[in-house]
């Protein structure tokens, strides 16, 4: 035992001589096998084995050793830092190799108070299966974690348990030995006065709560503004359907079809001219109104004079449309009724295929849910073998708060016998401060007494300077100055004039630009009163244009609806059929699982009261049976 704790000793030096920021491993590990010549062959291929693996594993030892610091450790001295450190990577990964005996002579060579407490907080399950393994993933994988290191430690627990108790039972149990025969003092008991009787504190009266405001009635109503908006759209539907009748009713000839073998007719072009553009009455006014008649759209002349040009270029295309036709072109019709089937068809098959799709998409996720609840159940099942091994390490762990709860309670009484000496020295410095604190009053009362003396003379200064300034001002001066405007300046330039000549050319100048300006008024006016006249005159055409569109936009629109009519029908494709159909078995099944799942919960749920209540009885009795021990 006296071998290995001279050389743990040494390797505890050599560790606190280390320095990585300077040093590096190998150097230092050839310095220190050239110092230890003069020991044994075997001490020095000890004592370098566990300096080189203790350097090597710095990151997992470092990680253990600050963790063990901050939680139990908080009162041990940071002078055995590489202690710990030797004991940690012993137990970690020599362990095995060293065996169980040879462990223990290194243990007892040591403090066997702190390695105690050291290897108690080190081999407890849940740090080891907690945050000491996801600790050391971050450095090393995951799975050579747990493999090679992990699991070794779960397995020598218990046998380090009992070396632990073995270890400490001694000195728990170890009586002082009294090495004189002197009389042991007697404590006695404080002649402290007995408190007086608490008195029944009067029952505070109950606030009265204000009364709330009900719920508005507003708040489950639909706004009137829906319903404005619905109105409008029903309005505007009703008179877009009259357009749209009256239309059809008073249709143009020049809109009809013509058969091939008609004759054509004389004076084609001026009586399609006359039909096209039928009489309507002018409109002064350049505005145009929306359906409902209630908001004015004004354009102005750029917008007027575009849309103009626009349905002109319109109107000369159907015009010479008309005239290809009279003299006696093809008419597209029949293609035009084949292409319009056939694209119905496609569209037919597109929507047919779409709506296959959308159904296997369904389908592949109601496959999904069931996945997914299956993997839910899974995890459930592993969460509840979790939690029955975490209620017996509570357990445990509770065992051992009450032993630290004990050592704390011995620790405050060593505090308060300290903190009596630390008031008498805390008496001194507060008298002390106080005087500072007198002197630093007295010297700022001299300090401001100065300032205020030489703002004082200041303010008297400036008050003699602004009296002798305002004397000066009070002096008379003379500052008027006679001027003729009738006399010339002589001063030798060209045209040089007098005051009064000057005002009188500046008038002639005034006069004569007013009359310029009179004249361009005049003949701004005049371009406008044309311009007028010919925005009427556009805006006249565009009227009558929009009301040819608005017919024709309506019959296209009657052919839109009984399109969209026929193909809103429900297709009766078998591959749709068979995917709606395992959709609904995909549902039942969903339905069954969640059926399950809830009757799962229910268990569970049971479960877990009957554990809480074993564990609330578990509680009560343990208070109870330490009452009868004592």
């Amino acid at each position: 035992m006296a071998c290995y704790g001279k050389c743990i000793e040494t390797v505890i030096k050599q560790l606190d001589q280390f320095k990585p920021e300077k040093d590096s491993p190998e150097q230092f590990l050839e310095t220190v096998s050239t110092s230890l010549q003069t020991l044994s062959p075997q001490k020095q291929a000890f004592i370098l084995e566990i300096l080189s693996g203790c350097l090597e594993y710095q990151k997992l030892l470092t990680i253990v050793v600050d963790a063990f610091y901050l939680r139990d450790g908080r009162l041990c001295l940071w002078a055995d830092y590489s202690l710990f450190e030797v004991i940690c990577y012993l137990a970690a990964f020599q362990l095995e190799e060293l065996g169980l005996q040879l462990f223990r002579d290194i243990v007892k060579s040591q403090p066997v108070h702190k390695v105690c407490k050291f290897l108690r907080f080190f081999f407890n399950p849940l740090n080891l299966g907690s945050w000491i393994k996801d600790e050391w993933s971050l450095v090393y994988e995951t799975a050579y974690v747990r493999e090679n290191w992990i699991d070794p430690l779960m397995r020598w627990q218990p046998e380090v348990q009992e070396l632990i108790n073995q270890l400490q039972g001694p000195l728990t149990n170890q009586s002082p030995v009294s090495k004189t025969k002197a009389k042991v003092t007697e404590p006695k008991e404080f002649n402290l006065t007995a408190p007086r009787p608490r008195t029944i504190p009067v029952p505070e009266p109950v606030p009265e709560v204000a009364k709330t405001k009900p719920v508005p009635r507003s708040t489950y109503q639909p706004p009137k503004e829906q319903h404005l908006l619905e109105m409008t759209k029903r309005y505007n539907r009703w008179k877009a359907e009259e357009l749209l009748l009256r239309a059809n009713i008073e249709e143009r000839r020049c809109a009809m079809s013509r058969a091939r073998g008609a004759p054509p007719l004389q004076d084609s072009r001026k009586k399609l001219r006359r039909r096209f553009l039928p009489q309507i009455l002018k409109t002064p006014k350049l505005t145009f109104y929306r359906s409902n008649d209630s908001a004015p759209v004004k354009l102005n002349t750029a917008a007027i004079l575009r849309e103009g040009a626009l349905f002109q270029r319109q109107v000369e295309k159907e015009l010479q449309r008309v005239d290809r036709l009279v003299d006696g072109a093809g008419d597209f019709s029949g293609f035009l009724e084949w292409q319009k089937k056939m694209q119905a068809k496609d569209q037919a098959e597109q929507l047919a295929a779409g709506q296959c799709r959308r159904l296997q998409g369904k389908l592949s996720h109601e496959e999904a849910v069931l996945a997914r609840q299956q993997v839910v159940q899974e995890k459930k099942q592993k969460a509840d073998r979790k939690k029955a091994e975490t209620a017996e390490l509570m357990q445990q762990c509770a065992e051992r708060r009450l032993q630290e709860e004990r050592s704390m309670k011995e620790l405050v009484e060593q505090v308060m016998e300290t903190q009596k000496n630390v008031k008498v020295a805390q008496t001194k410095l507060l008298k002390g401060r106080r005087q500072t604190v007198q002197e630093v009053i007295e010297e700022s009362r001299e300090l401001l007494q100065r300032s205020a003396e030489a703002a004082r003379e200041e303010h008297r200064r400036r008050f003699e300077l602004i009296s002798q300034l305002r004397a000066l001002e009070t002096q008379p001066t003379r500052r008027d100055k006679l001027v003729d405007l009738t006399q010339i300046p002589g001063y030798g330039l060209e045209g040089e004039m007098s005051v009064v000549e000057l005002r009188e050319r500046l008038a002639l100048l005034k006069e004569t630009q007013q009359r310029k300006e009179e004249e361009k008024r005049d003949q701004i006016i005049q371009g406008k009163r044309a311009k007028s006249r010919e925005l009427q005159n556009t805006v006249e055409q565009i009227a009558l244009c929009r009301a040819a569109m608005g017919r024709s936009a309506a019959l296209r629109w009657e052919e839109k609806k009984v399109q969209s009519a026929a193909q809103r029908a429900p297709s009766q494709d078998e591959r749709v059929l068979e995917l709606q159909r395992r959709i609904q078995k995909a549902a039942e099944r969903r339905r069954q699982a969640q059926l399950e799942a809830r009757r799962r919960l229910e268990l569970e749920e049971s479960r877990e009261r009957r554990l809480r209540a074993l564990q609330r009885g578990g509680s009560a009795c343990g208070p109870a049976r330490r009452l009868g021990a004592t």
